[in-house]
């Protein structure tokens, strides 16, 4: 089996202005990068279906599902929040991430795709139960998630967060749910200022400073985040893969490189491969330095394709 990769032309219409760092470019810098590192024709292309309305009631409020597609502006740009903006197509693109994510997850567990990337716009992890903020609209990962545990009837799903933020939304909408466990590590204190202090047993949040490097990185996963994944042994796996931790990406202070997602996709695959039949479903979040995008994610793939 191959991974799949799951896209559409349409995320190239959420457009948030030519100063916003969460552009259209972003995807285009990924697909040039899989042409040059002669990857791009090993993969399983996928295009993403809109999400349903069920699946996103899932995770999030119906007025607040309600509220934004009733807030969908016909032209111009509306502000969600200081970072998050919606233009025409905006809908229908949030609507294509999460429902890529969802497809992801049935490839994977009907056994059509080994794992799948996700190259989708907007991200999502900072989007609550109740809010769009940090550049998301609706939770794309958390969807795809509880449609693993809902649909699919898992009872164990983990997520590991390795965007340089916190996946806060995903926290707040698996906060009470024992059956996700959700690893996250970010910089800390930043932007959303949240998770260093979490209590609940299922939520592993791994706060680090500004200036971590992969070493530093590299301890801190292996000594707070793989011994917990081992010992929940879930039966799938989902990354909310944010790149902006690259030493490239002014979004923040970290400086990972390429070999440290490269290491960061192993560790995953290995827990995967004990516990979960190999089955990940890895979710495009941050990454905002188009070339250490590009290069990150082809390295993430690659590792995902194993060759």
């Amino acid at each position: 089996m191959h991974t799949a990769y799951i896209t559409h032309p349409s995320f190239l219409l959420h457009d948030m202005g030519d100063s916003h760092p969460e552009c259209p470019a972003r995807l285009r810098a990924i697909d040039d990068r899989l042409h040059a590192a002669q990857l791009f024709d090993f993969l399983d292309h996928r295009l993403a279906p809109e999400v349903t309305h069920a699946q996103l009631l899932r995770v999030h409020d119906a007025a607040y599902v309600d509220a934004i597609e009733a807030a969908a502006p016909v032209e111009g740009v509306l502000r969600l929040d200081p970072d998050t903006f919606m233009n025409p197509h905006s809908l229908a693109t949030a609507r294509r991430a999460a429902g890529g994510a969802v497809h992801g997850v049935d490839l994977v567990l009907a056994g059509e795709a080994a794992n799948t990337f996700v190259a989708c716009r907007p991200p999502g992890h900072h989007a609550t139960r109740t809010h769009a903020m940090g550049f998301c609209i609706f939770n794309n990962v958390a969807v795809a998630a509880a449609h693993a545990l809902d649909a699919h009837e898992l009872e164990r799903v983990a997520i590991v967060d390795f965007d340089v933020h916190h996946g806060n939304g995903t926290e707040d909408i698996f906060r009470d749910d024992p059956r996700v466990m959700l690893c996250s590590t970010f910089q800390h204190p930043y932007y959303p200022f949240s998770g260093a202090d979490t209590a609940n047993p299922h939520v592993v949040n791994v706060p680090l400073p500004a200036g971590t490097d992969g070493t530093a990185y590299r301890e801190a996963f292996r000594t707070n985040i793989l011994p917990r994944l081992e010992a929940f042994a879930p039966q799938m796996l989902f990354c909310s893969a944010g790149f902006d931790g690259h030493r490239e990406d002014d979004m923040a202070q970290f400086g990972l490189m390429e070999a440290d997602y490269i290491w960061i996709t192993e560790q995953i695959m290995a827990v995967a491969a004990r516990h979960a039949g190999g089955r990940i479903v890895s979710v495009l979040e941050g990454g905002y330095a188009l070339s250490a995008l590009g290069r990150s994610v082809a390295a993430h793939i690659k590792t995902l394709l194993g060759v």
